[in-house]
């Protein structure tokens, strides 16, 4: 198989418009026997529509079945499978009403208990009745028993005979039982069998990657054969669980792939290819001079924009590392080519935060600047929006509030996104579409301070281009972080006056433990009473989510210009917050953070020259998880490093922030367990958009359906 180095630009054929409406893909789940619409409409809840859904609905684990377990040789808190005549049933009323009954087999008894049952199923429990029951063996008042099993009927012709293959089980929704689901399944493996599931890879891959077809596939992992090795079904590490992923994987490539190809072909605004002089006066006016990665960075950022297609770069680096800088080059290059820029931030208080440094760096080139929030109203709001609509304000900086519908644009040229992990898909779909003018799209910039591992970015990125900011400014000293139980809760509150003697300055952050704003409000107004109370010659702030905007903005630019000493914060100060005097950051149960908010909560501190540190204060007893993150940040400082550990003990659904958008939920691969099948995984994307073009709508329909539209953003 011969890998062209990148795809050419053949027509993406359709599908076959001769195939079947038979085929699996295309056939209703309700074509089933016994499948009506209400249980249809139960199925829907685990997007299962077609009998194709149905067969990709896969395992979450597997349970062996296929031996009987003598009744006499149980051991507690083991899942068997049992099989015995029942010897009495009756209903009893001991706290609460149950059906208890007693089956024997010759070697032992055990009882049977349900605390929900019907009349009928009470009454069929006849003496002399042949049960076969699975489920987990457990010490009841008068011997073993199991809670409610699993069972069925048996004649005795099928007495002693067990299941062919490991017993299924999958994942359920109200209304939808295991054994139903296991019936569907093997409905929907005998339609294959006669209406054949195309498999939309050409043998000459699953050849060269010696992986199996799909249907032998499919087969294998809905009914493993009872000597299969259950370990490996477990790891998903079988070549039949690979040969999915891989397939999976390969559809998500190409959507990203043929999406990058698209947004190259939408018109954009080509910015004038010569020097600009308003650049060159901007880093001229800076205090500092720029680090080295930040203006490679800004080269391949204007290398884009002089291009007629719109850009769609992400750029990502530690904390600290100055992005903010190289999206204001952007921003001036764009005001200067004529056009207008808007910038997106997710909190109010990082949109604070930018827009006061934005007000300084470009105080001295005269560049109007707007503010748009969604808790500025009135007059003022009303104003700004004229403004913007006019073109007489060049850069608009806000929230979500920047793509509300009141809000028009004379000529939006470039739309930088920040943290963009925070937003949604269509968030950010709708700002692209925002700029929309005369048939032409902005330029995007997305920026991320969570650093994505490579193994992760070139799988869920394929459709952006990457600039690295692997460089902090010089000066920057490394933090010192140490994790500390509660119960020495004193000694901090002792660093802290002693830091606060020295004239530096410190945060106490009060993290989320509840899914309340209130409560955590709560929480940090309760700690900075009470550290105000411990520390009374040291001036305490305090900075929630419920505080009003201009609120938190006095507070925060009195903590800036060193009026308080001691900020008590909840995780709102995660992002955005400079004041290079702070020198300790202190994190109330860091055991319940994940990595990256860790890391970027430590980044408010060690901007200055002081030596600084970050105490993680944890409530005992940890979990294994929480004990390796704690490791993890008093290991090393390297943003990398830690997004690839983040990426270890989370996922990349929750490092990327798209649980909420099913761009990354993938049902069967993992980007961690299955990162060796990636660069297989590119090559076969490269080749088969030039020699099996044809193939790639419905393997995109087979495993994303409508998802790849929001790679648009």
């Amino acid at each position: 198989m011969t890998t062209p180095t990148r795809p050419t630009a053949k027509t993406i054929a359709a599908p076959n418009a001769a195939r079947a409406i038979s085929a699996p893909e295309h056939r209703p789940v309700t074509s089933l026997r016994g499948v009506g619409e209400a249980l249809a409409e139960r199925l829907a809840k685990l997007n299962v529509t077609t009998v194709q859904d149905l067969l990709f609905l896969l395992p979450l684990r597997y349970e062996d079945r296929t031996h009987i377990v003598p009744i006499g040789s149980v051991r507690g808190g083991e899942r068997a499978v049992i099989e015995g005549e029942v010897l009495l049933a009756e209903v009893a009323f001991r706290g609460r009403r149950q059906l208890l009954c007693r089956i024997a087999d010759g070697s032992g008894s055990l009882t049977l208990r349900f605390f929900h049952f019907s009349n009928a199923q009470s009454q069929a429990l006849t003496r002399g009745t042949r049960l076969r029951c699975f489920g987990e063996i457990r010490r009841g008042p008068t011997g073993w028993e199991i809670v409610h099993p699993e069972y069925r009927r048996v004649a005795t012709s099928e007495a002693g005979t067990t299941e062919e293959a490991l017993t299924p089980m999958y994942p359920l929704t109200e209304g939808v039982q295991q054994g139903r689901l296991r019936q569907l399944t093997a409905l929907a493996l005998r339609d294959v069998a006669q209406h054949a599931l195309t498999d939309w890879l050409p043998p000459t891959v699953l050849a060269d990657a010696k992986l199996p077809s799909l249907r032998e596939a499919l087969e294998y992992v809905h009914r493993p054969p009872p000597d299969a090795d259950v370990e490996l079904l477990a790891a998903v590490r079988h070549p039949a669980q690979r040969r999915l992923a891989f397939e999976e994987l390969l559809a998500h490539q190409l959507s990203l792939r043929l999406l990058r190809k698209q947004i190259q072909g939408d018109p954009g605004w080509a910015f004038p290819n010569k020097t600009s002089e308003l650049v060159e006066q901007f880093i001229a006016s800076l205090p500092f001079r720029p680090t080295g990665a930040q203006l490679r960075a800004w080269r391949e950022i204007e290398a884009d924009l002089f291009k007629s297609s719109p850009m769609l770069r992400l750029v990502q680096g530690d904390v600290g590392c100055g992005k903010t800088l190289v999206a204001a080059l952007a921003a001036v290059r764009a005001v200067e080519a004529g056009f207008q820029v808007a910038i997106m931030a997710p909190t109010e208080l990082l949109a604070e935060q930018h827009a006061r440094n934005f007000a300084n760096w470009l105080a001295a080139l005269d560049i109007p600047l707007a503010f748009i929030s969604g808790k500025r109203t009135g007059a003022t709001r009303k104003r700004t929006l004229e403004d913007l609509a006019s073109g007489a304000a060049k850069i608009a900086i806000g929230t979500h509030a920047l793509f509300q519908e009141g809000v028009r644009f004379s000529r939006l040229g470039l739309a930088i996104v920040d943290e963009q992990h925070r937003f949604g898909v269509h968030q950010r779909l709708l700002l692209r579409e925002k700029g929309l003018a005369a048939g032409r799209f902005p330029h995007q910039l997305i920026m991320t301070a969570t650093p994505i591992p490579r193994t992760l970015a070139m799988t869920a990125y394929a459709d952006l281009d990457v600039s690295i900011i692997d460089e902090l400014p010089p000066g920057r000293t490394p933090v010192k972080t140490v994790a500390l139980p509660e119960n020495r809760r004193d000694e901090v509150v002792v660093r802290i006056r002693d830091a606060c003697r020295q004239r530096r300055q410190a945060y106490w952050v009060c993290p989320l433990i509840e899914e309340s704003d209130q409560l955590t409000a709560q929480a940090a107004e309760e700690t900075a009473a009470a550290l105000a109370e411990a520390l009374q010659e040291v001036r305490v702030g305090l900075v929630h989510g419920r505080m009003h905007a201009r609120e938190k903005e006095a507070v925060m630019l009195q903590f800036k210009e060193g009026s308080i000493d001691l900020l008590v914060a909840t995780t709102v100060i995660e992002v955005g917050v400079d004041v290079p005097n702070a020198s300790l950051m202190v994190i109330e149960n860091a055991e319940r953070m994940g990595l990256a908010q860790l890391h970027q909560l430590r980044g408010r501190v060690g901007r200055g020259s002081a030596e600084s540190t970050c105490v993680l204060l944890y409530r005992a007893p940890l979990t294994e998880i929480a004990r390796e993150r704690l490791a993890v940040m008093r290991a090393t400082n390297d943003g990398f490093e830690i997004s690839r550990r983040d990426l270890e003990l989370r996922g990349p659904g929750e490092l990327l922030g798209t649980k909420q958008t099913g761009l990354m939920q993938m049902r069967v691969a993992d980007l961690m367990r299955d990162a060796d099948l990636l660069p297989r995984v590119q090559k076969v994307a490269d080749w088969m958009l030039t020699e099996h073009a044809e193939n790639v709508p419905p393997l995109l329909r087979r495993w994303i359906g409508k998802g790849e539209q929001f790679g648009k953003v």
